[in-house]
């Protein structure tokens, strides 16, 4: 095992982290326009997709993802990265994937919503449970002594806050929220994704040495989550536009909060921060991929 990998440190400084936290409370004040609190009801008058979904995200992965970590044994740093971008809720660029693919829509929007609420407490509790569980990365954990209290202090502030916020803004001004919403997601995605090129072209001779390290272990993650969320549903028998969704809303996941994360606990650790960083770019791909072979087999919406 290389423990000098381990040590590795992307350098993200204080300025560029304040700035990722609001990019990534704006994003999430965006996508709450869109959400009516009516939306909550689907998961009484639909519960089988929303409940295998959230499932499929919360429970399913993780599990998955140790099993994995077990049986392969990466380097400590990256099962930390792993076990968090597992963690993570699913993100919002999901629900243009599944529009892509002619999936489920409302069932990507809702999920969307409900796994970014519960994020707040099962994000870092899945995390802390497995990154504990799993000898090597525990070892990691207590050199670096994380504060679970401020992590779920953080969450709130990023997640919670600006989910009430942009559903009490809909709720009352539900016109100008739909007018609204239609440059806050791509004004906020896009200063997001300026402030990540930022950081990578700072350290692109760190990700650039270790590319063969992290880069199969993403794309193999990331195939397991998105064929486990679509095998989970074609076992317990959903149909196939609701498979495709939770395939998609499993294997996109919020990478921006994990990154957030890595560089407010972990100081950038390098594995952690490669992974969810390269996570970041490799779900839009196979994303894409998967999104426009859905739709290739149904041309016509359903």
């Amino acid at each position: 095992m290389n423990t000098d990998f381990d040590q590795v440190l992307i350098q993200f400084n204080a300025d560029q982290q304040i700035g990722l936290y609001w990019v990534l409370a704006f994003i999430m004040f965006g996508v709450a326009l869109q959400i009516d609190v009516k939306d909550f009801r689907k998961i009484l008058t639909h519960p089988k997709g929303v409940g295998v979904g959230l499932f499929s995200q919360f429970v399913f992965l993780p599990l998955l993802t140790y099993l994995l970590v077990c049986w392969a044994s990466p380097h400590p740093s990256l099962a930390l990265g792993m076990f968090l971008v597992a963690s993570c809720p699913g993100g919002n660029i999901s629900n243009f994937m599944s529009s892509h693919a002619r999936a489920n829509v409302p069932l990507s929007v809702t999920l969307t919503a409900f796994s970014s609420a519960f994020a707040i407490v099962l994000t870092p509790l899945n995390f802390m449970f497995y990154a504990s569980l799993y000898t090597p990365t525990q070892e990691l954990l207590q050199s670096i002594s994380v504060d679970g209290a401020s992590l779920f202090k953080l969450q709130l502030m990023m997640l919670a806050l600006p989910l009430i916020l942009g559903m009490g803004f809909a709720s009352r001004f539900p016109s100008g929220a739909q007018a609204l919403a239609r440059w806050v997601h791509p004004l906020s995605l896009g200063i997001f994704i300026v402030l990540v090129s930022v950081a990578f072209w700072g350290n692109r001779g760190l990700f650039v040495e270790h590319f063969e390290i992290f880069f199969y272990w993403v794309l193999l993650h990331n195939a397991i989550a998105l064929m486990s969320g679509y095998g989970l549903g074609f076992v317990l028998k959903l149909d196939v536009h609701t498979c495709r969704t939770i395939a998609l809303e499993t294997g996109i996941q919020n990478s921006g909060l994990g990154l957030a994360l890595v560089f407010a606990f972990f100081q950038g650790l390098g594995g952690m921060a490669m992974i969810t960083a390269w996570w970041g770019i490799w779900h839009i791909i196979s994303g894409l991929s998967v999104s426009s072979y859905f739709r290739l087999k149904n041309p016509k919406k359903s």
